[in-house]
């Protein structure tokens, strides 16, 4: 059997860009004495459709009820062609953000933790914490959304571009 070239395999990962007010919900972790921070969601399962996909994510990771958040609203797309540590080559990864608004009750009923399942089972945990999307530029964030975060003008701004610089080798090394 041969081994799969490198990102010959594409794999779609839905996440919220997350609103209360101007602050803007990220899952900090540590990991090898760094920290970054991702929007909440995660890889979009087979024969889940992408919304669907987003409410789920919504509900594991932050205890949200869709329903109690906007409509979704596609934001971002960030093409991921980054090699990483492990055997296996690593697939091409789009991301595709979408923009939520929640109230501050809303927002005060969300988890503050977020636990993700590692292969041997335990749990890496991660925390969620709100951040103005103005100062999100100096921050370690995957997929680097953190610039054009801090250039929204308001949190209800249209974007500049859909599409976002890809991520590659050349530009982001693996944490």
């Amino acid at each position: 059997m041969t081994t799969p070239e490198p990102f010959s395999r594409v794999k779609i990962r839905v996440g919220a860009v997350l609103f209360c007010g101007t602050e803007v919900a990220l899952i900090r972790r540590e990991r090898r004495g760094a920290v970054h921070y991702s929007p909440p969601g995660g890889n979009v399962e087979p024969g889940e459709d992408l919304l669907g996909a987003l409410r789920r994510e919504l509900a594991e990771e932050l205890r949200l009820d869709a329903g109690r958040a906007t409509v979704p609203e596609l934001l971002w797309v960030v093409d991921q062609r980054v090699s990483r540590p492990g055997p296996n080559p690593p697939p091409r990864k789009l991301h595709l953000l979408y923009r939520l608004h929640v109230s501050p009750e809303v927002r005060a009923a969300l988890a503050t933790e977020e636990y993700d399942e590692l292969p041997d089972g335990t749990h890496d945990v991660g925390s969620i914490v709100w951040i103005d999307h103005r100062e999100a530029a100096g921050l370690p964030v995957f997929p680097p959304v953190g610039a054009a975060l801090a250039a929204l003008a308001h949190p209800e701004a249209p974007a500049a571009s859909t599409a976002l610089p890809a991520v590659t080798d050349d530009n982001y090394t693996w944490v």
